[in-house]
């Protein structure tokens, strides 16, 4: 029987996993609303956070599934990316219990455990697999072709989708975390509305940095104009009226133009590979814009789609658990020297 204790604390929440033999038990996770006064994410106040919460976190974990530590096989931790302040409470903490156990120590990253919470429920897709995984920091299509094999087919050159969403949330005035707010303001709007351009990358490859500059010069222009012009740029109170007046359908049409240029992607590479299992992955999956119009593509399509639940799609350690089991099992251990790291390769 291979029981897992997997801890994830690469940004704002800390998090404690248990799965055996594949299957999750729990999955406990402490967000930190510290952050929210600053609109982002204070790397400091966030170490010091995750400090106050991994103890009580990983003893909720334990005691929701029902495992005592000495039935423990393994401690499986977030290695890499992520803020590095953050990193290393997790991994001090995973290195420590792995010595005093006496049990062997799992390195995963974030970015493939992503992937790899597509394996949670029940319905799971077979190999090979694509995987659009978006989140506030990576943009990314991965052809995964086993459990411990996969490949970044493309990927963001700038700014991630997540932080489209974000940015654009800012220079609407709207509260931290704003991709949420987003999301709930597009359902109310008109997504034809307001036409903002789509970046005509290579490959298989993402921009967003472009489209970032476009909203900001939409907006300072109250909708006259997406290029900047200083005879066109309007008044701090005209821009905020115009907002306030428009706020839904610019929401929604923002919304709509991220998920074309997430999907128009996507189609490319299910064209490249005629790979017909594919998968979302990713914070930014649970935005309801994006997770309609994905399955409503595979539907016409014939893709068959799969979805994690809300609960795995945020950072959460039941995908750093799923992601350890599979690395159990192909014998993929590191040893107790084993360093974090901020932005690490797959």
């Amino acid at each position: 029987m291979i029981t897992i204790l997997a801890i994830e604390s690469s940004c704002d929440e800390t998090s404690a996993s248990v799965c055996r033999n594949g299957v999750i038990l729990s999955n406990v996770i402490a967000t930190q609303a510290v952050h929210e006064q600053f609109g982002g994410v204070v790397p400091e106040l966030a170490s010091r956070a995750h400090m106050e919460n991994i103890v009580p976190v990983v003893d909720k974990a334990l005691k929701e599934a029902g495992v005592e530590m000495n039935e423990l096989s393994a401690i499986a931790f977030t290695q890499a990316p992520g803020l590095i302040g953050s990193l290393l409470v997790g991994v001090q903490f995973a290195k420590s219990l792995a010595l005093a156990l006496n049990i062997p120590l799992i390195a995963v990253h974030h970015m493939q455990a992503h992937v790899l919470a597509n394996l949670i429920p029940q319905e799971k897709p077979s190999f090979p697999f694509l995987c659009l995984t978006v989140s506030g920091g990576h943009t990314q299509i991965v052809l995964c072709e086993t459990a411990t094999q996969m490949k970044v087919l493309g990927e963001t050159i700038d700014d991630a989708a997540g932080e489209a969403f974000d940015k654009t949330a800012k220079l609407l005035g709207l509260p931290y975390p704003g991709g949420p707010l987003i999301d709930k303001y597009a359902q109310l709007g008109n997504a034809d509305r307001f036409k903002f351009p789509e970046p005509q990358i290579p490959e298989l490859n993402f921009s967003f940095s472009g489209l970032k500059t476009s909203i900001l010069y939409f907006l300072r222009n109250a909708g006259t104009s997406l290029v900047y012009k200083e005879e066109f740029l309007a008044s701090e109170e005209e821009q905020q009226k115009f907002i306030a007046e428009n706020l839904n359908d610019i929401c929604a049409s923002v919304q709509q133009r991220i998920v074309s240029i997430l999907l128009n992607k996507l189609k490319k590479a299910v064209k490249q590979t005629g790979v017909q299992q594919i998968c979302l992955a990713g914070g930014v999956s649970a935005n309801s814009g994006l997770r309609k119009a994905f399955a409503e593509l595979g539907e016409k399509h014939h893709w068959k789609t799969f979805i994690p639940s809300f609960e795995y799609c945020t950072d959460n350690a039941g995908m750093i658990a799923i992601t350890a089991y599979h690395k159990y099992l192909a014998g993929d251990f590191v040893s107790l020297a084993v360093q974090p790291s901020a932005r690490a390769e797959w």
